[in-house]
């Protein structure tokens, strides 16, 4: 699933490409994919200009002309590219808007993303944004702390949860606590300030990294020119279970953890 570092590099690939463009046709492929409902989403959305790009945590927002705007959820598989000529259509494509220069695709494997058309005015109250929690960037040691010691819950839990803290998936929490060396069923609340500190600063540490790397490509994300990220080939421990540890040697451990899949190693992360 696309994390911080993939939206915000989507958002950074396409804006340039996207804003001034006009959305002349929409075709569908897969009408389950559009809220409120494929009829409603092309009647607001067709005949409208890009006129910006922002991303709230793991979502990317498009701001149209006319006061509409559209939110998309990538979820697990999801992928938006711009093309420019004449190119087979990649596999999976279920949404075309063509613009007055180029077009631009929704692709989604697996059929869990989702795009809604609502008004711009309205997303100061959708539901799913409203409950976003503040991203690492905006906090301070002080306020993590903080949020930390409310909660009893494994830190890998805690820092999942988008309604604590938006943008961070498995890959990046996974990195993140190994490079703090802490173990992802330490609770968060028995974190002293100094480790909360440097939880934080290693948090914003590797999604700046990831976001200067182009996100992390470990299964088929892309970004918004088609191009794969290359911060895969940074992971200490996502997706290495069984490898030696690149700091100690010993072999990486896999669990799970409010039913996702972990990975850490239980010498440098006691």
């Amino acid at each position: 699933m696309p994390e911080l570092p993939e939206v915000e590099t989507i958002k950074r690939t396409l804006s340039p490409l996207l804003k001034g463009r006009l959305i002349k046709e929409i075709k569908v492929g897969l009408g389950k994919l559009l809220l409120p409902g494929e009829k409603e989403f092309i009647a607001r959305v067709a005949g409208r200009r890009f006129l910006d790009l922002k991303r709230k945590g793991k979502y990317l927002i498009c701001l149209l002309s006319g006061g509409t705007a559209v939110i998309v959820h990538f979820r697990l598989t999801g992928q938006l590219i711009y093309v420019n000529g004449q190119k087979p259509l990649p596999p999976h494509t279920h949404l075309r808007f063509f613009l007055d220069r180029g077009e631009l695709l929704y692709v989604d494997l697996r059929q869990f993303g989702r795009l809604e058309a609502l008004a711009a005015k309205d997303l100061k109250d959708h539901p799913q944004l409203k409950e976003l929690g503040p991203e690492p960037f905006a906090l301070n040691e002080r306020d993590f702390y903080g949020l930390l010691q409310k909660s009893s819950r494994p830190l890998k839990a805690l820092l999942l949860d988008q309604k604590v803290i938006s943008g961070l998936g498995n890959i990046y929490v996974d990195e993140s606590l190994f490079r703090a060396g802490l173990h992802p069923k330490r609770p968060g609340k028995e974190l002293s300030l100094p480790e909360a500190s440097r939880l934080l600063a290693v948090i914003k540490e590797i999604l700046a990294e990831a976001i200067s790397d182009g996100g992390s490509s470990v299964r088929n994300y892309v970004d918004g020119q088609g191009q794969r990220g290359r911060f895969q080939e940074k992971h200490r421990v996502y997706g290495r279970r069984g490898k030696p540890c690149p700091r100690c040697g010993q072999t990486l451990a896999y669990t799970k953890i409010a039913q996702r899949g972990t990975h850490f190693c239980p010498a440098c992360q006691k």
